[in-house]
């Protein structure tokens, strides 16, 4: 890594301001600079690891490293590629160094963008991807319009919306996201194959919404107005807050993350069986449910533009994969889904870069046909 580079991408990071991507790369770079760990132990030693990164960081920019600024051991260590008992540095996708280090993959395949299908309730589909930025449709006293950010914004055109509106949705498929601003100010981020039904202007006493998949809220507060998401399995009531809510139809219990302000869940098919949450916690919605602690950042790490993994089976990562990137996974023995793997990575790699990262404990393999990872021994 060139110096003069490295020193002003730390100088960002410590600063807070690097995107998720320069993010990725510095702590998967100061993982490798300080990569001494044998490959064979059972435990890593921590406290040498710490001292030996913050002794590569007082080196490079000493006035910013303060022994108080813990965060960065935190998101150092979360880049280390478990399986097993092996440990070793993630290498990411080659910012710092030349194309001559990485092996070429034919037929790479390139990360999702921003790309949904808006349906209008008259049953009229925009393709937001194709769409023109700027003012799209007027619907029920709201002006919608969209954004070269990849943003669907609407916009109250009057105090007093239609007393009665049709439902819209919006939709990403496979390897798409978006952002929609309601007309209450809440803001919703949609991951990959998720969709959002809502009203193009929220009346009566709930702003209701119907989700599938997988989206971040900030929702806009209104003491009066409740914001309610409705999932197949759960049912979740807030005045305003930020929490994020996997509900994929995929087997998996229904998630919720609260990350500020309080959320309450209750059951769908038992709607007596309900908690509230506070921050740090997850809500688990399946038979029944339960609250658990959780490192929140973990579960809003996709809305940042990463995958991050804290002991997640490869099944599960593979899921997220073949959605972020729109591929079909085949594993060729089904006890590889069960090997867990920690780590870091950017979402806006190529998807070589992702498996290149994993294949480094030696512990899996993948090959790309077409559209299809195989995953080997």
């Amino acid at each position: 890594m060139e110096n003069e580079r490295s020193k002003k991408l730390l100088e960002k990071y410590l600063a807070g301001q690097c995107t998720a991507k320069e993010k990725a790369i510095v702590e998967t770079w100061y993982l490798r600079e300080t990569d001494q760990l044998p490959a064979d132990i059972e435990e890593p030693d921590y406290e040498k690891l710490e001292k030996e990164i913050w002794s590569n960081i007082h080196k490079l920019h000493p006035e910013k490293a303060s022994s108080g600024t813990k965060k960065f051991w935190y998101a150092a260590a979360a880049i280390l590629v478990l399986c097993g008992s092996l440990y070793t540095g993630a290498y990411l996708s080659g910012a710092f160094l030349p194309d001559s280090q990485y092996e070429a993959v034919k037929n790479d395949i390139q990360p999702g963008k921003n790309k949904a299908i808006l349906t209008l309730s008259n049953g009229h589909k925009i393709s937001l991807d194709d769409a023109l930025n700027g003012e799209i449709a007027k619907q029920s006293g709201c002006r919608i319009s969209k954004t070269a950010a990849g943003q669907l914004i609407y916009t109250l055109e009057s105090e007093s919306p239609a007393t009665t509106t049709g439902l819209n949705s919006i939709e990403t498929p496979r390897g798409g996201q978006y952002q929609v601003n309601l007309p209450d100010g809440t803001k919703v981020w949609l991951n990959a194959a998720s969709s959002l039904t809502y009203p193009a202007a929220f009346t009566g006493q709930q702003r209701q919404v119907q989700l599938k998949g997988e989206a971040y809220f900030e929702v806009a507060k209104n003491k009066q107005m409740p914001f309610i998401v409705s999932s197949e399995k759960q049912k979740i009531e807030v005045l305003g807050t930020h929490f994020n809510v996997n509900a994929y139809a995929d087997g998996e219990p229904v998630r919720t993350t609260l990350a500020e302000g309080s959320v309450r869940i209750s059951l769908t098919q038992n709607p007596a069986e309900q908690g509230l949450l506070k921050p740090g916690q997850q809500s688990v919605a399946g038979a029944h449910l339960k609250i658990v602690p959780v490192e929140v950042e973990e579960f809003l790490a996709w809305k940042e533009g990463l995958f991050m993994f804290n002991n997640e089976n490869l099944g599960s990562i593979m899921k997220k994969v073949e959605r972020w990137y729109d591929v079909q996974i085949n594993f060729q023995e089904p006890v590889l889904a069960e090997r867990r793997f920690s780590g870091s990575v950017s979402r806006f790699s190529q998807v070589s870069q992702l498996l290149k990262t994993l294949e480094l404990t030696g512990s899996v393999h993948f090959k790309i046909e077409g559209r299809k990872i195989i995953v080997t021994k």
